[in-house]
């Protein structure tokens, strides 16, 4: 009961920020006076002058994407260049290296398409530089472009006759300016407070409370006995040779806070230490968890509740939010049921205490944090899979097949539950399209969505907009599992083995960027491959709704009559899920036979 109730807390938090934050986001979008427009509006000023770019400027759809996609790439090449260059590059105190080419292609797409998945461990393989100059610039104009793109879409449906859908440079430039860097500065300030580093210090050290042997391959001797006077180190009375005494630790620090705050509020993911958010650093109290994970959806969640504002009937906003909030609380209760159940194995013969006592949390408690326990582990992983964010506070190779299948399976339904920001909203109103015209089949009408009506055209590019994430994820899974050297990255064998290699092309087919962590993925094929999926999925869908915004925006509206279905009740709502659930779910069926649920089944036979 503790639990159900720690999980309605969370969510009603969440919905009571998002509601106010989704008011204040439409206002800025279009361009009307909010509270912070005496702070902001000279910043918008100076960087449309800086740029040289007219706001007032109408952009046509092809023209909108056109600039879309030329900021990107010209950001990737940019990140590209640091991260190979950074050797020689300012603010690194601990001279790290520069990537290797395929890394550094690997984390620069990564980063520009927003899904912020790491082939590497912060703290040892990217300099302050990097991390401030290259990826935090990144997590912001990423995140921006999402968000400038769903307001393109939305401009699509509402305006009649048009050619134009708004101005890229001037959606992007308030998005950064009066939405992203405002919450971000909140969120910086608050988690520093909480503990979490920021600085440009060189990494500290400090002593261990006891000293630890390792052998000569970094690994940890067990039941060693250590003599610091004679540094020897014997077990069962043999001497071993070799063997390291260790009696210092590295402690890694930098501007960690303010890129923590916009990884999260932009669902970007990824983590400036490897661990991720289960590091005492970058989330070191309850109060910085919680912070940290309502900012994942925090924005998403806004936006649905924006839609209905700028459309003109909030009644749309509020079925979208409805369809993907069902989504979230089922798969939420699936992955707890399976975590908190734990495994037979786990209960054998009472090797764990898999039932909650006074003493003991009870369930799977492998690979989490204990300050945390399940009920936050499992929130966090469902928020940061739905958000197509990619951060953790727990390690998703540990859970169990089911508890793991959950947050595989929201990444697979194409980050449309909330989903990235801007992007998971504009995906979702792609599922919305194919909803309507099958319903629209189903009553021998002309199918219409927000009082356009839904013809030929709208419905290809809706059907690539919702295939790309599941062509991307099966085609990548499918050439990664062919080749020889993939088994060598694993951690396991069998069917987890294959779990691990889907749920990496799934966190990059969706976005998001987390990993089984048991993947290792730095290799020159994955880092390629995994790359090139993170682009196609991340540009597929953003094309293909641009040009369905700018053929929207050219059409007329239609008068609603008796016979005109519904896109705001109850039924609809369950028709969207379904439509999700039939292209996501089914599409991926198959190979989540072959991997988590195959596992499942090995488990309870």
């Amino acid at each position: 009961m503790a639990a159900i109730l720690q999980y309605a807390v969370y969510l009603i938090i969440l919905v009571a920020l998002a509601i106010p934050l989704g008011a204040y986001i439409g206002k800025v979008m279009n361009g009307e006076k909010v509270f912070l427009s005496k702070i902001c509006s000279p910043c918008e000023n100076l960087v449309y002058k800086i740029m040289k770019v007219d706001p007032e400027e109408n952009m046509s759809a092809k023209k909108y994407a056109l600039s879309a996609v030329l900021f990107n790439v010209i950001g990737f090449v940019v990140l590209f260049f640091i991260l190979l260059l950074q050797g020689i590059l300012p603010f690194n105190p601990e001279k790290i290296s520069g990537n290797s080419w395929h890394l550094a292609f690997n984390t620069a797409a990564s980063f520009m398409t927003n899904t912020n998945w790491q082939a590497y461990s912060g703290e040892s393989a990217l300099s302050y530089f990097s991390q401030m100059m290259g990826l935090t610039v990144q997590n912001f104009v990423s995140a921006a472009t999402g968000i400038a793109v769903l307001f393109a879409v939305i401009r699509g449906f509402v305006r009649v006759k048009e050619k134009g859908i708004g101005n890229f440079w001037a959606d992007l430039t308030r998005t950064v300016i009066y939405i992203l860097m405002p919450l971000s500065i909140i969120v910086t300030l608050i988690i520093a407070s909480q503990g979490v580093v920021q600085n440009f210090s060189s990494y500290d050290k400090v002593q261990l409370s006891e000293p630890i042997a390792v052998d000569a391959d970094g690994e940890i001797i067990e039941d060693a006995v250590i003599d610091e006077e004679a540094g020897t180190v014997t077990v069962n009375g043999e001497t071993v040779a070799d063997a390291e005494i260790v009696t210092e630790q590295v402690v890694p620090l930098g501007p960690a806070a303010s890129q923590i705050a916009i990884k999260q509020l932009g669902t970007n993911g990824g983590g400036f230490f490897g661990v991720n958010s289960a590091h005492p650093l970058e989330n070191p109290t309850i109060f910085s968890n919680l912070v940290e994970m309502i900012s994942l959806l925090l924005i998403p969640v806004a936006l649905c509740f924006t839609f209905g504002r700028n459309v003109k009937d909030k009644r749309q906003g509020r079925a979208i939010f409805a369809a993907m909030m069902i989504m979230l609380v089922a798969a939420l209760g699936v992955c707890t049921y399976n975590e908190q159940a734990g495994t037979p194995q786990l209960s054998a013969d009472g090797a764990v205490a898999v039932e909650s006592t006074d003493g003991t949390a009870g369930g799977n408690m492998e690979g989490k944090e204990t300050r945390f326990g399940i009920a936050t582990s499992v929130t966090w992983a469902t928020f940061t899979t739905a958000a197509s964010n990619g951060s953790v506070n727990s390690m998703h190779d540990s859970y169990t097949p089911i508890g793991g299948l959950a947050p595989m399976l929201l990444m697979q339904l194409g980050e449309v539950v909330f989903g990235g920001v801007g992007c998971g909203l504009y995906g979702m109103i792609g599922f919305a399209i194919l909803a309507v015209f099958i319903a629209g089949l189903m009553v021998g009408r002309t199918p219409e969505y927000l009082g356009k009506k839904i013809e030929p055209f709208e419905m290809k590019m809706g059907v690539l907009c919702c295939l790309g994430t599941p062509i991307g994820i099966l085609v990548g899974s499918g050439l990664a599992t062919l080749l020889p050297g993939t088994v060598d990255s694993l951690n396991n064998g069998g069917a987890h083995g294959l779990s691990e290699v889907l749920y990496a092309y799934s966190s990059a087919g969706g976005n998001n960027g987390s990993a089984f962590a048991g993947f290792g993925a730095n290799t020159p094929f994955l880092n390629v491959s995994i790359g090139l999926v993170m682009i196609f999925v991340r540009f597929l869908p953003m094309l293909t709704m641009l040009a369905i915004a700018g053929h929207m925006a050219a059409k007329k509206k239609v008068a609603v009559t008796a016979g005109t279905l519904s896109t705001s009740n109850g039924m609809f709502v369950f028709l969207l899920i379904f439509v999700v659930l039939l292209i996501g779910a089914l599409s991926f069926f198959p190979a989540l036979s072959l991997g988590p649920i195959a596992e499942f089944f090995q488990m309870i036979a």
